[in-house]
């Protein structure tokens, strides 16, 4: 496959800055970069351009970076409160969706917030409260919160479950923890005659 040496003219995630050269596939260069004046070829012309095409990428960056520090500090902390309908188990009837989020960021920080930039593996389908991040640029980002509560319900009913499925699962994993701790001293008891051969007895715990 040809290839092509090309001077970027804008910044291309993940794959350099303008004022960069870069060695790219033919087509990549023909059918992407070239039509929307990410690059152009690497001419003897256009590399005598190449600093003053990296200064202003430069100066570029520098603006879009304060811009987007503004906005990433009305997101941070921020907590939203999606009132939903759930089964018994704390599974919703539906899901929380990227959309949902974004939709919402826009309204309370006043400015369109794209939902691609969502730090989210999949849906909210439990009630909770889950900790999301916001991507602005590759380093700077936003933390905020999103509770999945009942309707009717409070961030702080959010927040009492959550405490309460936490102390569960702590709970559930010292049982599991003792478990292990009780076959490791059966296997040391049973093997108190002096023999080497190690017997492992599973016990079973009690749970009041």
């Amino acid at each position: 496959m040809a290839r092509t040496k090309v001077l970027l003219t804008e910044d291309v995630l993940d794959l350099g800055e303008a004022g960069d050269v870069r060695v790219v596939a033919g087509g990549y260069a023909r059918n992407y970069l070239f039509p929307r004046g990410f690059a152009v070829l690497a001419t003897k012309g256009a590399l005598k351009q190449a600093e003053e095409i990296r200064r202003a990428g430069m100066v570029r960056r520098a603006q879009l970076r304060a811009h987007a520090e503004s906005q990433a500090e009305v997101i941070r902390g921020m907590k939203l409160l999606f009132e939903t309908k759930a089964g018994e188990t704390d599974r919703l009837y539906g899901s929380v969706t990227s959309s949902d989020i974004a939709e919402r960021l826009s309204e309370r920080a006043g400015f369109e917030v794209d939902r691609r930039g969502l730090q989210m593996e999949h849906p909210i389908r439990d009630l909770g409260v889950y900790d999301l991040t916001l991507r602005f640029m590759a380093d700077v980002v936003a933390e905020f919160q999103v509770a999945a509560v009942r309707e009717g319900e409070t961030w702080q009913d959010a927040e009492e479950r959550a405490a309460e499925k936490a102390a569960e699962a702590a709970a559930k994993a010292a049982i599991e923890e003792a478990q292990r701790a009780e076959v490791v001293a059966v296997a040391v008891i049973e093997d108190a005659d002096g023999d080497v051969d190690v017997i492992v007895e599973e016990v079973e715990i009690e749970e009041e």
